[in-house]
């Protein structure tokens, strides 16, 4: 019995040298700067930045594979933060919001059926498209909404509505539309066009009553072609975001009624 507990004693002895020994000489010693950069970080794991989560990111950091200001949820306070640890410069970033560019509510776009199934945008859409007779509209059965890390759309009248104060620009929402009309946009972006469908006025409004017609009225208002404040895919008019329109006036007086002064700043508005 000794001489069992002996040799036992031995071997965890030897065990316990070789596990201190591995542990000085062949362990890897982590970048303590991992641990600062993930905890300036917003802990939001969003995947926004395309890496698996806040610690992936910050990893990514500092080996320096990732650019500093891709975290759209930190904004730029945490890119600051980041380039003062890891000593390079900030990156100059703009918060960003998802904008749904649809305004089509049930009492404004036709619906051409009754559809009675999983409620999902993408099963929905894969059943002919969906019920909805704009095929580039919302189709209002939150699979954004499902897919929003801090719930900041919600479904309005069939519609998805985005929360501008919740919102941190992740682009899950994006990703998830299977009607692609969710785009992220300035913050500080105003006025808005709230369409998505690029056919000719008398198709748009066939199956929704507040369609873009592609009438050029707020090119025009806002200093023409030259002032480069919108641009026209096919018959769908698109704020330049790197210029936008700044005079609210021109809002109220699109004829399609289509076009919205800052639609985010309250949740369902």
């Amino acid at each position: 019995m000794t001489v069992a507990i002996v040799c036992i004693a031995g071997i965890g002895l030897v065990a316990a040298i070789a596990l201190a020994l591995a542990d000085k000489y062949l362990a890897v010693r982590e970048d303590p700067r991992i641990g600062m950069v993930t905890a300036v970080l917003p802990g939001a794991n969003c995947g926004g930045c395309g890496f698996a989560g806040c610690d992936g990111y910050a990893r990514a950091l500092v080996a320096g594979t990732a650019p500093n200001g891709a975290c759209a949820a930190g904004g730029d306070a945490c890119a600051q933060a980041c380039a003062k640890i890891l000593g390079v410069e900030a990156a100059a970033t703009e918060k960003r919001v998802a904008l749904v560019k649809c305004c089509g509510t049930r009492s404004e776009a036709i619906r051409v059926g009754d559809y009675n199934g999983i409620c999902d945008c993408n099963v929905a859409a894969a059943t002919a498209g969906g019920d909805k007779g704009c095929r580039y509209g919302c189709l209002g059965y939150g699979a954004c909404a499902n897919v929003c890390p801090k719930n900041a759309i919600s479904i309005h009248d069939g519609l998805a509505k985005v929360d501008k104060r919740l919102c941190i620009g992740c682009g899950k929402c994006v990703k998830a539309c299977p009607k692609h009309l969710i785009e992220l946009v300035p913050a500080s972006a105003t006025i808005h066009v709230l369409c998505n469908n690029p056919d000719k006025g008398p198709s748009v409004r066939k199956v929704c009553g507040v369609g873009c017609m592609g009438c050029h009225m707020c090119e025009r208002l806002s200093g023409g072609k030259e002032a480069g404040h919108f641009k026209f895919d096919g018959f769908l008019a698109k704020v330049n975001y790197s210029n936008p329109p700044e005079d609210a006036a021109i809002v109220a007086k699109c004829p399609a009624k289509c076009m919205i002064e800052d639609p985010h700043f309250e949740s369902g508005h």
